[in-house]
């Protein structure tokens, strides 16, 4: 396993569905060519939810028609039903659809009555028909929602996680996210099922989706790192959650802040791929978009250009 990773920056969907205000269109362009510039090479972009229910994505045809398509970065779409995927592809069908598609599960029940609106096993036929619908043209990403506890019913199974990310694969998943939803996992936690992933699905993309609700999402994500995991969802600023009319998760409910997590990898000596000044240029340009501080540690105290040279253990 190298010390390389690929984080997926997240700030034009799961950051801003959290906003009450509407960021105009041509800026979440001009973000969205900014992390591109920084060296993402994973992008979640927009989101084909209905606009009535998260009308901060009501634009996601016109931004996926904006922004500059190149090889080597992939921008993402979420869809949480088959009219969506339809939507991706006549988007697609102009030239200028998204090159990956996220669907979405929750590991419990009561969640996905609250999220998606329907029981897990509706949700499951949508996906099967939304993997047939994409007839192989995007890369598809599972997602399962609160992969390490639920807002409504407290602990989640793991092994209904590892279910869920069987039925991902046999569907035909090129990677599969897991999300820890309102910020519940440990380090424990974390480590035991991405091992236990590892060792059911070997090579698998295993996605990690921190949220920092309690402070821990940077641990979480070390441990995830330490038990194999090389791939990681964040956002500038930490921005993001639940849309913001679902009323669960109280605090802090945003993502790991991209910013600070890629300050400790790189720190670490863990390959990311980004140039930090970019990165940094792009912090503030997403400061500027939302009219106030956000919530990186290293927005503030910059990145540490003199990092100690990694702990070696004798033979």
């Amino acid at each position: 396993m190298t010390d390389a990773v690929t984080i997926c920056e997240c700030f034009a969907r799961d950051g801003l569905q959290h906003e009450p205000g509407f960021v105009p269109t041509d800026t979440k362009i001009s973000l969205l060519e900014s992390f591109a510039a920084a060296g993402f090479r994973r992008v979640e972009a927009t989101s084909y939810s209905h606009p009535r229910w998260v009308p901060a994505f009501a634009d996601a045809s016109e931004v996926l028609a904006g922004i500059t398509h190149r090889p080597g970065v992939a921008f993402k779409a979420t869809c949480p039903n088959p009219r969506a995927v339809r939507r991706a592809l006549e988007d697609l069908d102009r030239g200028t659809g998204a090159e990956e598609l996220s669907l979405l599960v929750s590991a419990s029940e009561s969640h996905t009555q609250r999220n998606l609106r329907s029981t897990r096993e509706e949700q499951w036929q949508r996906v099967a028909e939304m993997t047939e619908l994409a007839g192989g043209r995007f890369r598809l990403v599972g997602v399962v929602s609160v992969a390490f506890g639920c807002p409504f019913e407290g602990h989640v199974d793991p092994g209904r996680v590892a279910e869920d990310v069987a039925r991902f694969v046999e569907l035909g998943a090129d990677a599969v996210t897991l999300g820890d939803t309102t910020g519940v996992a440990t380090p424990g936690s974390v480590a035991a099922l991405f091992r236990r992933l590892e060792r059911a699905h070997p090579g698998l993309p295993v996605v990690a989706h921190f949220h920092n609700t309690r402070g821990t999402g940077i641990a979480n994500a070390v441990a995830a790192l330490e038990a194999g995991c090389r791939h990681f969802d964040s956002a500038l600023g930490g921005v993001g959650g639940h849309p913001s009319q679902i009323g669960y998760g109280a605090g802090l409910t945003g993502n790991v802040c991209t910013e600070d997590l890629v300050g400790l990898f790189d720190a670490m000596g863990v390959e990311t791929g980004l140039d930090l000044d970019a990165l940094a240029a792009a912090s503030r340009a997403c400061e500027e978009a939302l009219g106030r501080p956000l919530h990186s540690m290293v927005a503030r105290a910059g990145f540490d250009r003199f990092p100690a040279p990694a702990a070696t253990t004798a033979a």
